[in-house]
């Protein structure tokens, strides 16, 4: 074999490695009404291994809080970071979420606190203008989009610590 040839055969197995070790990615996209955004929000939440971080402005779903409670219970780390109207004089999402056993913030550092997103085992994002409220996934006109990709994920996370750090801990009511 000339060494061309056997140049030629080193060069085109390295670039067929490198291609079958670069993780798999895919989106989707959901909007509401009508294909139900929040059975798919449950749905990549009952997949979580191992953490699911959530940052949300409005949180009142009970089939998406419902979620995050089961897999808590099988030992998923759940971390939510809510805006600071959630910190009311009536039972909120975050007293919900404090109730159930996660770890919920307050991030008040802002006006509006108005990211919607779920990030899952840091490979996975959640995100779009999907309110995690009945109305949003039943009346409103919204979109929700599914982000496998572990690379889109890091970069989420890395916003996601940035807004824990100057969040406040709730411990509820």
């Amino acid at each position: 074999m000339s060494a061309a040839r056997y140049a030629c055969i080193l060069f085109f197995s390295a670039i067929l490695s490198a291609s079958a070790a670069e993780p798999e990615s895919s989106i989707e996209a959901y909007f509401s009404p009508g294909i139900s955004c929040a059975v798919a929000i449950v749905r990549e939440i009952g997949r979580a291994q191992q953490t699911v971080h959530v940052q949300a402005y409005s949180f009142t779903a009970q089939p998406i809080a419902r979620a995050l409670t089961d897999v808590e219970k099988r030992d998923v780390k759940v971390i939510a970071i809510l805006d600071a109207s959630n910190r009311t004089k009536k039972y909120s999402a975050a007293d919900f979420l404090v109730h159930e056993g996660i770890e919920t913030y307050i991030d008040s550092q802002h006006a509006i606190a108005h990211n919607k997103i779920i990030i899952i085992d840091g490979a996975t994002v959640l995100t779009g203008s999907f309110n995690f409220t009945k109305a949003a996934d039943q009346k409103n006109a919204e979109n929700l989009l599914v982000i496998h990709d572990a690379r889109i994920a890091t970069k989420y996370e890395e916003n996601w610590q940035t807004h824990l750090r100057h969040s406040d801990y709730y411990a509820g009511r």
